[in-house]
């Protein structure tokens, strides 16, 4: 019976082992697939105007020039002005949409009033705008917005457009925890906004996660709307200062890809931070 066992054991294992095997070489060609643009960007960062623009090209550099990580930050372009700006407005944007779509999507997840499917339908097709389709009104609404103010419209602007999607995204997380939960916290005491913040958002955090991601990148990314309001090199955003690298007679390609690289370090770190709480809002519960 032992040997029976022993045999079946050895069997089990032999038949996970390809299959394990198969995941691993899946994860690393998707790894690979994915990542091979950025190894390309760091490659080429690391090169020389003449190694970039060389045909046929050299795939990698003679040397590495590390130097143009520093060089890149005395050019005319100054991407740290422009990281600040992209920062500024994309943190803006997603605390406004959070602090607005949050009480708003708990309400409509919550109450049924007259109205509230052609609400959501309304929502919804906000999302169906660009700002590119509305250039020319938001250029007429902010056009007197000047200085560090177009900084506000900008986070106004990124907030307005994502502001529907975060709304759907949440509202149907609040949906997915039982109103018996809410009922209970009411009964024991607490109001309204105590049951919705020491309740039921620790209950739906990917929901906020999902949404804080789906903001951030989206504002961190806005080319339309900046490129039509911000006229001071020093107050542009990075998609709008970043393409000043490829001039009419020089292109600095070395550079673009260093400062895009740079770019994404912010991006990568939330990602790292909001991790730890999308697995903390995925194991918590409403019972102690």
């Amino acid at each position: 019976m032992a040997k029976v066992k022993s045999e079946h054991k050895l069997r089990g294992g032999i038949d996970k082992k390809p299959n394990l095997i198969l995941t691993i070489i899946g994860a690393l060609v998707v790894m690979l697939f994915f990542g091979f643009p950025y190894l390309l960007m760091f490659i080429t960062s690391l090169k020389t105007r003449l190694e970039v623009t060389k045909i046929p090209p050299d795939y990698f550099p003679a040397e590495p020039r590390w130097q143009n990580y520093l060089d890149v930050w005395t050019s005319e372009v100054n991407p740290a002005s422009s990281l600040l700006a992209t920062s500024v407005i994309a943190f803006g944007a997603t605390i406004l949409v959070l602090i607005v779509a949050t009480p708003a999507a708990y309400y409509i997840a919550r109450f049924r009033f007259p109205g509230r499917l052609v609400f959501l339908l309304l929502v919804l097709c906000t999302q169906m705008l660009q700002p590119t389709v509305l250039a020319v009104g938001l250029f007429q609404e902010f056009k007197g917005w000047q200085g560090y103010a177009v900084w506000g419209a900008l986070i106004l602007i990124n907030a307005a457009f994502n502001l529907s999607f975060a709304i759907w995204i949440m509202q149907a997380f609040f949906a997915s925890v039982p109103k018996e939960v809410d009922e209970a916290a009411l009964i024991d005491g607490l109001g309204r906004l105590q049951t919705m913040f020491r309740i039921s958002l620790p209950l739906v955090w990917p929901g906020i996660v999902t949404a804080i991601v789906f903001v951030f990148v989206n504002s961190w990314n806005e080319f339309a709307a900046a490129l039509i309001l911000v006229r001071d090199n020093s107050l542009q955003p990075l998609t709008v200062s970043m393409p000043r690298f490829l001039g009419l007679y020089v292109q600095d390609w070395q550079y673009l890809f260093t400062v895009a690289l740079v770019a994404i370090v912010p991006v990568a770190i939330l990602f790292g931070i909001i991790e730890k709480r999308l697995i903390g809002g995925l194991t918590a519960g409403s019972v102690k």
